[in-house]
């Protein structure tokens, strides 16, 4: 047997509590954001459809949004999982739900791509394959293996990452007494740049990329250790992880909402003039961090925040399939327009918006019919009274902001 302060435990009795409401619908709304970032990279690159000059600076602007969102995705999943853990939960459960939640979609996803890979002839092979469809593909530091078949999926291979480590992860640092928590952020950081000195002084730089926003700077092997290697973006879970703990400790700084958007904004700003590995990865994301706790401390607190009416808390939950299938969306509209051809600019942003009009719809249809029904049915904590057929007591206001794509 393991005792309960041991690895196969995902929460441990002295876990920070939450006074309620312990929902945090502001940072399912953010979801949504961090999404259509993705989004703006991929409709902007994969497609012509805003001409001249105007597209030209706007590929420029977002060349770098997508990789921005994915970073927040990383922060939000350690924040969330952190604050929704419970202590009579354990390993094997935690696994099955996060399991439930992410698997299903992925193979809904991976079998359309399939489809559209297939209808194109484009290059791919059995190690491909077989990577992408075990989530395991950003292992592989070679461009066609981790792009190959659903090209966003490369990110759930580092969430899947996270999920094993998270219930060994947790007890470890839940460890850490609260007025080291703050110089334990530091480190995490140091150790975040420490991932972009390495990946520009120590990785080989040869040969360079020649395509994307990149093209002359650096080499994949490069782009591959910074950006999808996942213990390296596992630093980032580990930021969300410490920042879950500094605000239910009440630690955080009297930042607010507004501020700390700004601040995210700002930091987006500066990603174009940094070097292209620090730009695309942790040091760059590290700015979304005070958004995310600025969010969770406005629900706790009930202040103001746009972020939780029922339109963005809807697009937030939805958001997990629009960020699989949005690429799918893309990449076949692009090949009925024809991903060279130009139009009008009020032309272009009409197509845009109906593209991201079908994407909506089918990340909707997703949703209703891949994820909730079997999240339900399979994804439900079970307390260990229950599994043992004794009567259990209501169980607690789970975070709104469980939601992760990842």
């Amino acid at each position: 047997m393991t005792s309960e302060t041991g690895p196969s435990r995902v929460g441990r009795a002295h876990a920070p509590t939450h006074p309620e409401p312990a929902r945090l619908p502001s940072l399912t709304g953010l979801r949504f954001l961090a999404a259509m970032l993705v989004f703006a990279t991929h409709i902007l690159w994969y497609t012509r459809l805003v001409p001249g000059d105007a597209g030209t600076e706007l590929r420029k602007t977002f060349a770098l949004s997508g990789s921005y969102g994915v970073g927040f995705f990383f922060i939000l999943s350690g924040f969330v999982l952190t604050w929704t853990a419970r202590s009579d939960d354990t390993a094997g459960s935690f696994w099955r739900r996060r399991l439930v939640k992410i698997g299903p979609m992925h193979l809904v996803t991976f079998g359309l791509a399939a489809l559209l890979v297939l209808d194109t002839d484009r290059p791919t092979r059995m190690v491909d394959w077989l990577a992408s469809a075990t989530m395991q593909q950003s292992w592989f530091p070679d461009i066609g293996t981790v792009s190959a078949v659903n090209g966003v999926s490369w990110s759930l291979c580092c969430e899947f990452f996270f999920y094993l480590l998270f219930p060994a992860l947790l007890p470890v640092l839940r460890r850490i007494r609260e007025e080291w928590l703050w110089p334990a952020v530091a480190a995490v950081l140091a150790l975040i740049v420490g991932v972009f000195l390495v990946g520009t002084f120590v990785v080989n730089d040869q040969p360079r990329l020649a395509a994307f926003a990149v093209s002359g700077e650096v080499s994949f092997d490069q782009v591959w250790f910074v950006y999808f290697f996942p213990p390296a973006r596992a630093l980032e879970f580990v930021l969300g992880i410490l920042l879950a703990r500094i605000v239910a400790a009440g630690r955080w700084p009297r930042i607010g909402l507004a501020p700390a958007f700004g601040l995210a904004v700002v930091g987006y700003v500066l990603t174009r003039y940094e070097p292209y590995l620090a730009g695309t990865a942790g040091v760059a994301t590290v700015w979304t961090a005070p958004l995310i706790a600025a969010a969770a401390v406005a629900d706790r607190q009930g202040g103001a925040s746009v972020f939780r009416g029922p339109t963005m808390v809807f697009l937030g939950e939805i958001s997990f399939a629009f960020y699989m299938v949005h690429w799918l969306v893309i990449v076949e509209a692009a090949d009925l327009i024809g991903p060279t051809r130009t139009f009008s600019t009020g032309t272009g942003v009409l197509l845009i918006l109906a593209v991201l009009g079908v994407a909506l719809v089918c990340s909707a249809l997703l949703y209703r019919y891949v994820e909730t029904p079997l999240v339900r049915r399979f994804g439900r904590h079970r307390p260990k009274a229950e599994r043992a057929g004794l009567p259990v007591a209501p169980p607690p206001v789970r975070a709104e902001g469980d939601r992760v794509p990842n």
